[in-house]
C-alpha cells in the first residue's frame, strides 16, 4: 500500500491526537492542586508538603517519559502501542481517586516517606499514564504516516495549552465553585474519557502500522533509520537548556515574592508564562521568537540587574513587570533553542526524558538546594547569568571554544567599578538614587560587550557578585532562609527600632532601647484591639492558659501575666531562633518559662492539646501573601472550640494588603453559632512614628455575654457576611472571593 493512499483518510486523525493531548495534560494540571488540597488537613500547610508533592510530580513525570523511552526503544511499533494501551488501562485499579493510606502520618519525625507512599498508592498509576501519554502519543503520530508525521513536535504545543488552561482554570473556576470530593469524582470521569480517546490513538496508529507491514519502507522511517543517535555533549545541553527555564521560573516567583511584593497567587503568572514561552517554542514562529528574545535579552537584563545590584526599587509595578519580562526572554531563548535543535522521531521519546530531567533538576535546586546554599535567592540571578551564555555561539556546539584570558578583562574591571562606586557612594549616606545614579556606569560597560555573549555574561555575574558582596545593606542585621521564606531583622535608620520581615511582610518589632519590659508595638500595641480586648475581657486576663499560633517576634509574650502559661505554635524553627536571640528582641526572654514554643503545623499540635484547656486562642498567621486556609476552615474552627474553656475566646489577626478575610470568618462563626466582632484600626502619622501599625483583628466567643464588654465598644462591629463568600470547609475554599483589587 502506497505512503499516499494512507493519507487520503488521516483528516480526523490530527485533531484526534492534538485533542487526546491536550486533555491529558489539562488532567495532570488539575491532579496537581488538588490533591495537594486533600492533603492539607492531615498533614497541615507546611511548605515541606507542598515541596514533597512536587518532587513527586516531577519525579513521576520523569518516569513517565522515560517508561514511553523504554516502549520506544525496547518495543516494535505493535508492541509499542500494545504496552502504551496496557499503561492506560492500569489505573482503573486504583480509581475513584482517594486518599489511600495504610497508616496514620507519624506524630513526631518527618512525614515525608509516608507522604511519597500515599501518593504513589493513590495517584501513582493515573500520574505516570498521564505523563507518559505526551511523548508516547507523538512517538505513535510519528508512525501513522500522517502527512505532519515527519515532524510531531508542534502536538507539544497542544499539551502545553492543557496545562495552561488548567492552571488558570483550577484557582478561578474549579476551587471556588467545585468541592473536592467533586472533583475527584469529574476528574476520575475525565481519565475515563481520555483514556478512551487515548486507546483510540493507539489502535489506529497500530492499524496503520499493521497496513505498510509488507509494503515498502515509508521515507519518515528511512529518515530515522539514518539520523545519528544523540550524542553525550547534545543531551547534556538538552539538560542545561530545560534546567535553566525551570529553575529561573521558581526563582523569579520566590525573588518577586521576597524582595518586591508578597501578592497571593503571584506564583501562577511566572508558570503560566513558562508554558506560553514551550507553546511558541513548538510553533511556526519558533525562530522568530528565538531571535526577539536574543536582542531582547540584554535590553531587559541590564536595567533589572542595575536595581538587583542597587537592591533598590522605585516602582513595584515596574519591578514586577521587568522581572517577568526577562524571565519570558530566557525562557523563550532556551525553549526555542531546544526545539531548534529536535531530533528526528527516532529520538523523540529520548529528548523528551531529557527536557524532563533538566526540568526535575531545574525544580529540585530551587526548592531543596537552593534554601541550604543561600540565605537569599541568589539562584535566581545565577541562573540570568547562565541564560546570558545560552546566546553564545559556542554553546550551540558549532565551534570549538577557545581558552583565554581575555574574556576576563572586562568583566573583572565591571567588578572592581561597581564595588568601589558602592562604598564611595555611601560615604554620602544611604542614598538609593545615587547608587543606582552611578551605577549607570557598569552597567553601560557591560552592555557594550553584548555582541560577545561570554564576556556580556562574565560581566552582569560580575556586577551582580560585586553588588551581593557590599551590598546595599543598610540596616539589615540579619538574613536567614528556610524551606519557608526568607526573614530578615532589620534597624530602622534612625536606629530606634528593630523589626522581622518575612519577604516584605513585617511580622513584628521591638524598641532598641533597653527597657526593663519590652512593649508590644505594631499590630500588637496596647493601644490596639488585641490589647483592648486583652485589657476588657475579665476571662482571658483570668485564664490560666493561653495558646497562640504563629510566634513572629513573640510580641504578644509581653502581655503574659504572672499567673499565665502562654503556649506559642510555630511551624519554623528559624523564627524561635531569631525570636529568642536577646541581640534582636527580647519579648520571649523577658516571659521566661511562663512562655514555651512548640514547633509543627498549629492544627496538628492543637489536635493534640488537652480539651477546654484555653482560655484565649489568638490566631496570627493570616498577615502574609499565603495564608495557611487550612487553619481557617469549618473543621479547624471545631477543633478550636474543644480546646477552649467554656467561656473562652477565639482572636484573629486578620490584617492582610491583599486579602480581606472578615467575610470568611463570619461565615465560620454563623455557621457554629458563634458571635464575632471585629475593629479595623487605622494609625495617624503620629502613631506610625512610635511603632504602631494598622491592625485588623476578630473576636469571636460562644455567648454575646462573653464579649459584653467590648461589644458596646462603638469601635468593634459585626463582620459583614457577604453572599460571595461561602463556607470554607477542608473540602471547600476560594481564595479569589476575597482578594482586594485596590
Amino acid at each position: 500500500m502506497s505512503e499516499d493512499s494512507t493519507r487520503s483518510d488521516s483528516g480526523p486523525l490530527l485533531a484526534l491526537f492534538a485533542t487526546t493531548l491536550f486533555v491529558s495534560s489539562l488532567l495532570m494540571f488539575f491532579l496537581e492542586p488538588m490533591i495537594a488540597k486533600m492533603l492539607l488537613p492531615t498533614l497541615g500547610g507546611a511548605p515541606m508538603v507542598w515541596n514533597t508533592c512536587v518532587a513527586f510530580f516531577q519525579i513521576m513525570l520523569l518516569a513517565g517519559y522515560a517508561y514511553a523511552h523504554g516502549a520506544t526503544s525496547w518495543f516494535g511499533s505493535g508492541r509499542r502501542a500494545l504496552a502504551y494501551a496496557a499503561l492506560l488501562v492500569l489505573p482503573f485499579a486504583t480509581l475513584p481517586l482517594a486518599m489511600r493510606a495504610a497508616s496514620a502520618p507519624p506524630v513526631t519525625g518527618n512525614p515525608v516517606g509516608w507522604l511519597l507512599v500515599v501518593l504513589l498508592s493513590s495517584i501513582g498509576l493515573p500520574f505516570l499514564a498521564l505523563a507518559a501519554s505526551s511523548s508516547a502519543l507523538q512517538q505513535l503520530f510519528s508512525e501513522t504516516r500522517h502527512r505532519a508525521s515527519r515532524d510531531p513536535y508542534f502536538l507539544y504545543a497542544a499539551s502545553n495549552l492543557g496545562s495552561l488552561l488548567a492552571l488558570v482554570a483550577y484557582p478561578s473556576l474549579i476551587e471556588p465553585s467545585i468541592r473536592v470530593a467533586d472533583q475527584r469524582r469529574f476528574w476520575t470521569l475525565g481519565y475515563g474519557a481520555f483514556a478512551a480517546l487515548a486507546l483510540t490513538c493507539a489502535f489506529l496508529a497500530w492499524r496503520r502500522i499493521g497496513t505498510l507491514r509488507g509494503g515498502e519502507t515509508p521515507a519518515v522511517e528511512r529518515a530515522n533509520l539514518a539520523a545519528p543517535r544523540p550524542t553525550a555533549s547534545r543531551r547534556a545541553r538538552w539538560v542545561l537548556l530545560a534546567f535553566i527555564p525551570s529553575s529561573a521560573m521558581l526563582g523569579a516567583t520566590s525573588y518577586l515574592s521576597a524582595e518586591i511584593a508578597s501578592v497571593p497567587l503571584l506564583w501562577i503568572v511566572p508558570l503560566s508564562l513558562y508554558l506560553v514561552t514551550f507553546v511558541l517554542a513548538f510553533s511556526r514562529w519558533a525562530e522568530r521568537c528565538r531571535a526577539i528574545a536574543n536582542r531582547l535579552l540584554p535590553l531587559l537584563i541590564m536595567p533589572l540587574v542595575l536595581f538587583m545590584t542597587a537592591q533598590s526599587w522605585v516602582v513595584v509595578g515596574f519591578a514586577i513587570v521587568l522581572n517577568l519580562l526577562t524571565f519570558v526572554a530566557v525562557a523563550l531563548l532556551c525553549h526555542c533553542t531546544l526545539a531548534n535543535d529536535r531530533p528526528p522521531p527516532a529520538s523523540l521519546t529520548e529528548f523528551y526524558f531529557w527536557i524532563a530531567f533538566g526540568g526535575m533538576l531545574g525544580g529540585l535546586f530551587n526548592t531543596l538546594v537552593a534554601p541550604v546554599l543561600f540565605s537569599s535567592t541568589a539562584e535566581y540571578p545565577l541562573v540570568l547569568v547562565l541564560a546570558c551564555l545560552m546566546r553564545s555561539e559556542a554553546m550551540r556546539g558549532t565551534a570549538r571554544p577557545r581558552y583565554s584570558l581575555k574574556p576576563l578583562i572586562v568583566p573583572a574591571v565591571v567588578g572592581a567599578l561597581t564595588i568601589g562606586l558602592i562604598v564611595g557612594t555611601r560615604r554620602f549616606g544611604e542614598q538609593p538614587s545615587l547608587i543606582i545614579a552611578v551605577l549607570a556606569l557598569p552597567v553601560m560597560l557591560t552592555f557594550s560587550r553584548s555582541r560577545k555573549p561570554v564576556e556580556f555574561a562574565l560581566s552582569v555575574g560580575a556586577m551582580l557578585l560585586a553588588g551581593a558582596a557590599v551590598g546595599n545593606a543598610s540596616g539589615v542585621l540579619h538574613t536567614e532562609r528556610t524551606f519557608f521564606g526568607v526573614y530578615r531583622v532589620t534597624i530602622d535608620p534612625a536606629g530606634r527600632y528593630h523589626s522581622l520581615f518575612h519577604g516584605t511582610t513585617l511580622h513584628g518589632m521591638q524598641a532598641v532601647s533597653d527597657n526593663p519590659q519590652p512593649e508590644p508595638l505594631t499590630y500588637y500595641h496596647r493601644t490596639g484591639p488585641f490589647g483592648q480586648a486583652f485589657d476588657t475581657l475579665p476571662q482571658v486576663s483570668m485564664a490560666s492558659e493561653i495558646a497562640v499560633v504563629g510566634l513572629g517576634v513573640g510580641a504578644l509574650a509581653s502581655y503574659a501575666l504572672p499567673h499565665q502559661r502562654w503556649t506559642f505554635y510555630e511551624i519554623d524553627p528559624a523564627i524561635e531562633r531569631i525570636a529568642r536571640d536577646p541581640d534582636y528582641f527580647r519579648f520571649l526572654s523577658r516571659c521566661g518559662d511562663r512562655c514555651q514554643v512548640v514547633l509543627g503545623d498549629a492544627r496538628l499540635s492543637l489536635a493534640r492539646a488537652q480539651r477546654g484547656e484555653y482560655g484565649l486562642i489568638a490566631l496570627d498567621a493570616f498577615s502574609s501573601d499565603a495564608i495557611p486556609m487550612h487553619l481557617m476552615t469549618s473543621e479547624a474552627i471545631a477543633l478550636y472550640l474543644t480546646r477552649l474553656g467554656p467561656h473562652g475566646v477565639l482572636a484573629f489577626h486578620i490584617s492582610n494588603r491583599h486579602l480581606s478575610l472578615g467575610p470568611v470568618l463570619a461565615r465560620l462563626a454563623l455557621a457554629h453559632g458563634l458571635v464575632a466582632i471585629e475593629q479595623k484600626q487605622g494609625v495617624t502619622a503620629t502613631d506610625a512614628a512610635l511603632g504602631k501599625s494598622a491592625s485588623d483583628w476578630l473576636v469571636m466567643a460562644r455567648d454575646r455575654a462573653d464579649l459584653e464588654p467590648l461589644a458596646g465598644d462603638a469601635r468593634w462591629a459585626a463582620p459583614r457576611i457577604s453572599p460571595a463568600v461561602g463556607l470554607w470547609t477542608d473540602d471547600f475554599s476560594n481564595i479569589l472571593s476575597v482578594f482586594r483589587l485596590w
